[in-house]
């Protein structure tokens, strides 16, 4: 049975497949579309093709492609359940013809080695891949799936499975937040972040945006899901921020950057981090100095780089803990948002708390301010670094082909490891490391064209580097990935 919920319209893309013409339409007017509880199997893993901003050039887009793992502030997209031997994961599907976004839930089977066919929980009628759900299992097994929203033009949801460990069936959380000290509906939310914490249970850190469109980051806490307290700002700097996070053993991890004033969104600079140890009562930095929140003065104690004395961009990539339970932060520096080489060098950086102090280093460069990639913390010594780092076939688009980066002295010196993907005919973009990631199901990501819509593959790297693909077509309950190489 469709369940219909109250969703606002959105732009949809009838993209051109098989050498068809793209078509564009767009809602007549402002009346409330519906979102759909579909709850069916997508008989195949087809993921979303997106754009943004038209650049009329001849790169096109600011950046566009399969963007069904999008964007790097939202997570996790994958969860590795040792109770069940299986890494549960959730992408931004499509059907034939790319004209709106499923969240759709799958699983990796360690035992059988086979992946579920996808449930398409949701029908968010839009095309918009900011959209895209995130993942989490609670202390009884249950999955939760969090569907964002792009600002506040469009409803969010949240939904929790029928059984623990089980894809089949899910139902609607009807949940709350407290404003001011009054219950409301928790039916808005962007950039969603979200740790179940054993025991206590969920942090979530995303964005709301303000009355003049600033993205204000903060976070919440919920003992059950549905029942969420009153929202925390974290930051509000110039125009707003974007944040990544991280959580291990309990401690969340939080990095930002921010807008300068009267720049506009496609200008973030600087690196800040702030973490928290008792489930959000009290923030500090990773030398244990405690902050007042929120953080409104460039200059403050959360700053990690100072990249607006240099005149650099900072685009934020991953975030993760160490073995020591240390922060790592990977970011992209270039100088500035447009596509193309006037931007290079576009310098992958890994900040590293070590010694009491940051460490930064280059891992590599490559051509895109949107190439994203994941850290792979292995001991105290190797750590590496899985992205698109290698020119793919549409050159100064998001994305190329991914390789994988090792440095075997802590962080301080990169050698590329093993080129995972070549001679492709789409770029390859934004590889997302599962939370308590097994060496199985290392690393999930999807393809597509830079340059033109297309369709959309998703993909999984084992530890060893190996590829496999993830058919768009099949009818099985469980299926076999194809191993490319």
């Amino acid at each position: 049975m469709t369940v219909r919920i109250t969703a606002l319209p959105a732009i949809t893309f009838f993209l051109a497949l098989a050498g068809a013409q793209a078509q564009q339409t767009v809602h007549p007017d402002n009346r409330y579309a519906e979102a759909e509880v579909l709850q069916t199997k997508a008989n195949g893993f087809k993921g979303i093709w997106y754009m943004n901003q038209p650049s009329n050039d001849e790169y096109v887009y600011k950046y566009s492609g399969g963007l069904a793992t999008y964007p790097a502030n939202h997570r996790p997209f994958a969860i590795y359940a040792k109770e069940v031997d299986k890494t549960f994961f959730c992408f931004g599907g499509t059907d034939d013809t790319n004209s709106t976004l499923y969240h759709n839930v799958s699983y990796f089977d360690h035992k059988t080695k086979k992946v579920a066919n996808p449930t398409i929980l949701l029908d968010k009628h839009t095309t918009d891949a900011h959209d895209n759900p995130v993942i989490s299992l609670d202390d009884q097994g249950y999955i939760w799936i969090f569907s964002t929203s792009h600002g506040t033009t469009r409803p969010s949801y949240i939904h929790r499975s029928k059984k623990p460990y089980d894809i089949a069936q899910f139902e609607t959380i009807n949940a709350t937040e407290l404003v001011n000290g009054q219950e409301k509906p928790f039916t808005n939310f962007s950039y969603f972040q979200v740790y179940h914490i054993k025991g206590k249970g969920f942090l979530a850190l995303f964005t709301k945006y303000n009355q003049r469109g600033n993205r204000v980051i903060g976070y919440n806490t919920s003992k059950d899901g549905i029942r969420w307290n009153e929202w925390n700002v974290l930051a509000h700097i110039g125009e707003g921020h974007y944040q990544i996070s991280a959580e291990s053993n309990g401690k969340i991890g939080v990095a930002f950057d921010f807008h300068p004033p009267g720049k506009g969104l496609n200008y973030r600079t600087n690196l800040h981090y702030l973490e928290t140890t008792d489930f959000g009562q009290s923030w500090h930095t990773a030398t244990g100095k405690t902050v007042q929140l929120p953080l409104t003065e460039i200059n403050n104690p959360a700053v990690v780089k100072d990249y607006v004395s240099e005149k650099l961009n900072c685009y934020l990539l991953d975030i993760d803990f160490d073995t020591r339970g240390n922060p790592a932060i990977l970011v992209i520096s270039s100088k500035g948002y447009e596509a193309g080489p006037g931007n290079n060098p576009r310098h992958w950086r890994l900040f590293q708390f070590r010694n009491n102090q940051w460490a930064d280093h280059v891992v590599t460069t490559s051509d895109s301010n949107y190439d994203m990639g994941s850290i792979f913390p292995e001991s105290g010594t190797v750590i590496k670094v899985i992205g698109p780092t290698q020119d793919g076939p549409q050159g100064y688009n998001p994305g190329g082909e991914v390789a994988m980066w090792a440095s075997r002295d802590g962080g301080t010196t990169w050698t590329m490891e093993k080129q995972i993907t070549r001679q492709s005919e789409r770029n390859h973009s934004y590889v997302r490391r599962p939370k308590n990631a097994h060496p199985d199901f290392y690393g999930l990501w999807a393809d597509g064209h830079g340059r033109k819509p297309s369709e959309s593959y998703l993909y999984f790297t084992n530890k060893k580097g190996e590829l496999y693909q993830l058919p768009r077509k099949a009818t099985e309950n469980l299926i076999t990935p194809r191993l490319v190489y």
